[in-house]
């Protein structure tokens, strides 16, 4: 990461600038590098992140809530995060919670005890919540539920949705309904009375939902004094950091991009922008401080709950790919759909993204199969074509062109470095790289730290 920035020019920063002065491009201060998932999530985001972190200052979350899930492994122990920055392992670095978070109160807390007990010492000094971030309550979660079942009862089909309250809370959020951390920390007599209008909004739109408002209100008053200190003006440090000393600061996408809310596989997405867009909104930073954007993608794709899924393999490679990955959801437990490396939705997420670097993961999942078949482009009647479908029925519609490789059948596994890789899983890696048009990074062998292995 470049760092282009100066105590002196942090001083001339910190002065109010003479009138008509004008500021020079060159005084950008710190980048921020942004680690994001390519596909349809669950691509291994926490390890690159956990990769990154052993050095960065500052690790933060933009976006989503506790139904995204990361599982690092350090030393053999294996924790799994959910709300909290994977980066809250290092001791060293602070791990923030920006305003594009919606945040569980009893879950952050319940999460970080969780891997406390796992060994994650101290997590409560290292954490800092932004005031701006918008608050899941348990009513959210419980209406999350009943709006699956509506729309398995009206359409046959629901979203698939984590049932963790975060689409409720984003359209309170939306609606201008919604409560955030400062109004907890600020009066609660106000704020309790809000939260009571809250609560008979959804009941006048939901008649079975039953709410113990009082005692939800004092489990968020207990809440509040072990919240307060962590929390800060998020747009204020996020500046400081930014233009203070060099440092190095992450930010950790949740999801993925074909589950953004705006170019996701729409409805069958989540509800905030897990595109690079979202690091900006999310923490209140300009898109000037966007360094490094690395975009996550497994050697292969997998989806969990419904949507079209071009790649698909619903036979014996899909079972195999599911059983020998240990395809199963972080957050839901649920088994994870299966199929070929789908090229069409990593190029289109670098359209969203920029993507300066790739980290392919799972690389050794593949190590056993015979012909490995990546996908390519999508044909509609029989013709190419070179965007990426929005409306659902084309995607669902649309024929894959593949081309075909070899496996190379030998255990990657051991593999640490470059030259440790069979040729044909060299050609693999070697023909991803010139379809995206993107420098492959890292390529991940297995699921500790030391099994990803770094090419430049």
């Amino acid at each position: 990461m470049s760092l282009t920035w100066s105590a002196k020019d942090h001083k001339s920063m910190t002065q109010p600038a003479a009138t008509g002065q004008k500021r020079s491009r060159n005084d950008i201060g710190n980048k921020v590098a942004v680690v994001l998932g390519a596909q349809w999530g669950d691509e291994g985001k926490g390890k690159v992140v956990d990769l990154l972190a052993t050095d960065a200052d500052v690790v933060c979350r933009c976006q989503g809530g506790n139904n995204a899930g990361h599982t690092v492994v350090v030393d053999g122990k294996e924790y799994d995060f959910h709300l909290l920055p994977s980066g809250i392992i290092n001791s060293k670095s602070i791990s923030l919670i920006g305003n594009g978070v919606v945040i569980h109160l009893p879950g952050l807390f319940e999460e970080g005890d969780k891997n406390e007990k796992k060994g994650l010492k101290g997590w409560e000094k290292r954490l800092i919540i932004s005031d701006r971030a918008h608050l899941v309550f348990d009513f959210h979660q419980v209406v999350d539920g009943l709006q699956e079942t509506e729309r398995q009862a009206q359409e046959g089909k629901n979203i698939g949705t984590t049932k963790k309250g975060i689409g409720p809370a984003y359209s309170s959020k939306a609606a201008r309904t919604g409560l955030r951390v400062c109004d907890l920390l600020g009066d609660f007599k106000d704020f309790s009375m809000r939260f009571k209008n809250l609560v008979r909004q959804y009941q006048a739109m939901y008649p079975a939902l039953t709410v113990d408002v009082d005692d939800q209100l004092k489990k968020l008053k207990e809440y509040c004094e072990r919240l307060r200190p962590m929390v800060r003006d998020g747009v204020y440090y996020m500046y400081e950091a930014l233009h203070g000393s060099p440092k190095k600061i992450l930010v950790e996408g949740a999801n993925a991009a074909l589950l953004d809310i705006d170019f996701g596989t729409y409805p069958f997405v989540t509800s905030s922008n897990c595109t690079v867009g979202g690091a900006c909104t999310g923490l209140g930073i300009p898109p000037l401080n966007i360094g490094e954007v690395f975009g996550v993608s497994k050697a292969y794709t997998t989806r969990v709950g419904i949507g079209a899924f071009p790649t698909e393999q619903l036979n014996a490679i899909g079972e195999l790919l599911q059983t020998r990955g240990h395809e199963v959801g972080v957050t839901t437990g649920r088994k994870r759909r299966c199929g070929w490396l789908d090229l069409v939705i990593v190029r289109y997420a670098h359209m969203i993204n920029g993507f300066t670097g790739i980290a392919l993961t799972k690389l050794d999942i593949l190590d056993v199969v015979d012909e490995i078949k990546v996908g390519v482009a999508y044909k509609v009647n029989g013709k190419r074509i070179p965007h990426f479908p929005a409306n659902m029925d084309v995607l669902h519609k649309v024929e894959v062109e593949y081309e075909t490789f070899p496996g190379w059948k030998t255990d990657t596994s051991a593999a640490r470095k470059w030259n440790d890789l069979p040729a044909k899983a060299q050609n693999y890696i070697h023909f991803i790289e010139n379809h995206i048009g993107v420098p492959i990074k890292w390529v991940g062998v297995g699921k500790s730290r030391e099994c990803m292995i770094q090419m430049f």
